[in-house]
């Protein structure tokens, strides 16, 4: 019990002089500590972090976090192209991934909720730059972590290698999978990738992460060519929608497109 709960000084410091700096000292104490066991219970489950004792996150983040950063709502956190300098960990709150493609229009990527680092697999490549502008969907923050220390961090913990190997093979196959989706002609094969790549036999219910706007966004239709296809599958009985709430009723229909 002693083990669990111990509490990371320096990030304790860390978070204590970032809230001085951000709140009314009439409110500062209550924020900050509030702030900081957001973070220390959140973090444990980042998936680089799995199955990692809580004393290894605790010490990981003692001897690596040296400097945290916020942006508000709609900032732009990063740009297509910028250098990767160093690691950017999202500890709180969302942000939407996009791209700009040559004929000049955006491409919606993902949205990214904490606890996650920005471009896993793009920070030790050979052009290491993000690939997308990252775009704060609400105020988020981060924790800011040396490249050089992170590389030998995992050197020394098989763990913390693993789950970063494996959080960098699930991104390719998102990319493969969003490669797909664009490549498809009709909105309807388009949704129906979607919805399958977010349900499963056993879970056939998912939470939309974003409003319809940000997924006809998504898509790169207009939002009423997404409502009226939503309502079609709908009504032919492949879908159930209930506000953000999806439910797959027919899997076979939404894989024969």
């Amino acid at each position: 019990m002693e083990e669990e709960n111990q509490r990371d000084d320096h990030l304790h410091n860390l978070m204590g002089k970032h809230q001085h700096q951000q709140h009314h000292p009439d409110d500062r104490d209550n924020t900050r500590e509030s702030h900081l066991l957001h973070h220390n219970n959140e973090l444990t489950y980042c998936p680089l972090f799995k199955g990692m004792t809580q004393s290894e996150h605790d010490d990981f983040l003692e001897r690596n976090v040296k400097e945290i950063l916020t942006f508000k709502k709609g900032e732009t956190v990063v740009r297509q192209g910028d250098p990767i300098t160093f690691v950017m960990l999202l500890v709180e709150g969302s942000v939407r991934t996009e791209m700009i493609t040559q004929e000049g229009n955006i491409l919606n990527i993902d949205i990214l909720e904490a606890v996650i680092p920005l471009a896993p697999a793009f920070i030790y490549g050979t052009k290491n730059s993000y690939p997308v502008d990252v775009i704060a969907v609400e105020p988020c923050t981060f924790l800011k972590i040396s490249k050089t220390v992170w590389l030998e961090e995992m050197a020394r913990n098989k763990k913390l290698m693993t789950n970063f190997l494996t959080m960098n093979a699930d991104l390719t196959l998102f990319l493969t999978n969003k490669l797909q989706m664009i490549s498809l002609k009709s909105l309807k094969m388009k949704l129906s990738t979607y919805l399958l790549e977010n349900t499963t036999i056993n879970h056939e219910t998912f939470t939309l992460k974003q409003s319809r706007t940000r997924l006809a966004e998504y898509f790169g239709v207009q939002r009423q060519s997404l409502a009226r296809t939503l309502k079609e599958m709908e009504e032919e009985g492949t879908i159930e929608l209930k506000g953000k709430r999806v439910k797959v009723l027919d899997r076979g229909r939404l894989i024969r497109g």
